[in-house]
This record gives C-alpha cells, sequence and structure tokens, in this order.
C-alpha cells in the first residue's frame, strides 16, 4: 500500500491543484411537502370543508374555522411586525375552563381587543379563543356586525357572558367602553369609569376567576387630539377622532403608528368562593370587586410604563 503524502497548510500550491468542493444544500426528505405546498393544501381544504360544511358554527354565530383562516391572518403582521406585542404572564390564563379578562381599552380604534385575541390564540399554550363582549353600536354596522359574531363576539350583557362562561369559554371585556377608546391623548393611561360593575356580576354568578388584563401601546396609535362632535352626532357616533394624521392625510391617515405594545396578564382573582349568586346582588361587593381589578389594571400600566424604553422601540 503506498504510503499516504501528507501536504502542510502554509504549501504554496497553485490554483488549480487546490481540491474544488461545491456545497449543497441537505435535500427535503422525500415525500415531504415544501411550506407553498402545505399552504396550497391547507386552503384547498378550508375551501373543501366551507363547500361541504364539513365546519362547526355555535348559537352565537361563533365560527372558529373561518376565523382561524380567514379573519385572524390578515392581523397577524400587524401584531408580529407593526405594533411588535409582547404577551406576558399567560400562564394566568388557565388552559380550560371559564374565565373573564377584563382589560383597559384605548387607541381610538379598538385594535386592542383584537391584539388581546391573537395573543391568546396563538401564544397562550391551550391555543384559546377569546369570546369578545362588544358594544350595541358593533352589532349594527352593516359590514362588521356579521364579521364580529362570525369571530366570536357578542353583546356586552350579562346574560351572554354568563352563558359564554357556564359553557367553559374565555370572555373578554371592555368596561371602560367608548370612554376608554374616545378618550384626548392628554389623559392617556388614565383609566375610565368601569361602569356599574356588570362584568364582576356576571363572574361572580357563574364563579370563574377575574384576570386583570393591561395594554400598554394600543394609546399611541391614534393621537386623539380632537374630537369632531357636531359631525358625530349627526353620524350617529359617539366620537369623530381629529389625529395628527387624520383627516389632513384621507385614507392615509387611517394608517396606525407603529408602537411598541406590551400585554401583560395579571394573577386571576378568584371569586367562586365570594357567595355566588347571591354575592352578585350585593352592591357594596361587587363595587369592592370592581374597584380592585381597576386599581390593579391601573398599578400594572404605571409599572409597564416604566419598563418601556420609549413609544416606539
Amino acid at each position: 500500500m503506498p504510503e499516504a503524502k501528507v501536504i502542510p497548510l502554509h504549501a504554496d500550491l497553485p490554483t488549480d491543484a487546490l481540491p474544488v468542493v461545491q456545497v449543497v444544500p441537505p435535500a427535503a426528505p422525500a415525500g415531504e411537502p415544501s411550506a407553498f405546498e402545505q399552504k396550497l393544501a391547507g386552503g384547498l381544504n378550508f375551501l373543501r370543508r366551507r363547500l361541504t360544511g364539513e365546519y362547526e358554527v355555535d348559537d352565537f354565530g361563533f365560527d372558529p374555522d373561518l376565523t382561524e383562516h380567514v379573519l385572524l391572518p390578515p392581523l397577524r403582521p400587524l401584531y408580529e411586525k407593526w405594533f411588535r406585542v409582547e404577551t406576558r404572564g399567560l400562564d394566568n390564563v388557565p388552559d380550560v375552563g371559564g374565565a373573564l379578562v377584563v382589560a383597559n381599552h384605548s387607541g381610538t380604534i379598538p385594535m386592542d381587543a383584537v391584539m388581546t385575541a391573537l395573543a391568546l390564540l396563538d401564544h397562550h399554550p391551550a391555543h384559546r379563543h377569546l369570546r369578545m363582549l362588544g358594544a350595541d353600536l358593533v352589532f349594527t354596522l352593516p359590514v362588521i356586525a356579521p364579521l364580529a359574531r362570525k369571530a366570536g363576539n357578542t353583546l356586552a350583557c350579562n346574560a351572554d357572558a354568563e352563558r359564554l362562561l357556564t359553557q367553559g369559554e374565555l370572555v373578554g371585556v371592555w368596561p371602560e367602553g367608548f370612554k376608554g377608546i374616545g378618550k384626548p391623548f392628554s389623559e392617556r393611561y388614565k383609566l375610565q369609569r368601569f361602569g356599574r360593575g356588570g362584568f364582576v356580576s356576571a363572574a361572580l354568578r357563574t364563579g370563574v376567576p377575574i384576570i386583570p388584563c393591561s395594554i400598554v401601546g394600543a394609546e399611541e396609535i391614534y393621537p386623539m387630539v380632537g374630537n369632531m362632535k357636531t359631525l358625530a352626532r349627526l353620524l350617529g357616533v359617539p366620537y369623530l377622532p381629529i389625529t395628527p394624521t387624520f383627516p389632513l392625510l384621507g385614507p392615509f391617515g387611517a394608517v396606525p403608528l407603529p408602537s411598541k405594545w406590551i400585554i401583560e396578564f395579571g394573577e386571576p382573582i378568584e371569586t367562586k368562593d365570594l357567595g355566588g349568586a347571591a354575592a352578585a346582588e350585593d352592591p357594596m361587593l361587587v363595587f369592592n370587586v370592581t374597584d380592585q381589578v381597576r386599581e390593579t389594571i391601573q398599578s400594572t400600566l404605571y409599572t409597564l410604563l416604566m419598563q418601556r424604553r420609549s413609544v416606539f422601540f
């Protein structure tokens, strides 16, 4: 057997004497579809289900198949790239069973609600749907109303809330309502009144935990510096905002500013041992629990604002 010849690394060799090494990327395992093929197959399966009726819709009109594959995907770039949402405290949201998520409301247009729903569906270990309670106005709009129903939303009334919670659903409520999303920019991150505490009564009657949720970042997407009240009354809407970009820039004024968001789910406030339906009729107890939830969210907002480096980073 001939002796192997060792060439030192520092040896001077002509270029044509050097071995040519071609790097070939590893081929996909045989039979495994590409990402495009997977998306195409998923789209075709979705169309098949819609044509054959192989999907479920509950008594409220909630269509999870349509929500997951059509309604929410266009919002994910906003969540991931534009607002760069950071979600904290997801372990405080139970994997199963009824629970009531109570959050602050802001932003002129209620994008905080859909971002919270995306956070729970995409990042919670159980990928839970958030059944949101909306104002009456939402369900009178021609296009928005049917889409809101299909996305699992319903009226912000105790009857619907209690029914969903009893069925083990995760329900979301924004007690500030239009007072929160329609407040001027000068009052940002100052919680408005939480109504009469109807959400607390629903939680007490069903014995589910209340999960305070604090959202930082939504206040800056459309800074409201004015309100065209007269025109708003003529149009039948609670407010008509003036922002630095709207109506000055026309349709381009509808583009939200790319603020940095933080959504934090706080520790649950248990209600199952507070007295049930009888406790729900005690106005003082309802007021105290409502105030506890509100103060928890407000103090968390101040903490998150101190932790945030800037509005946009």
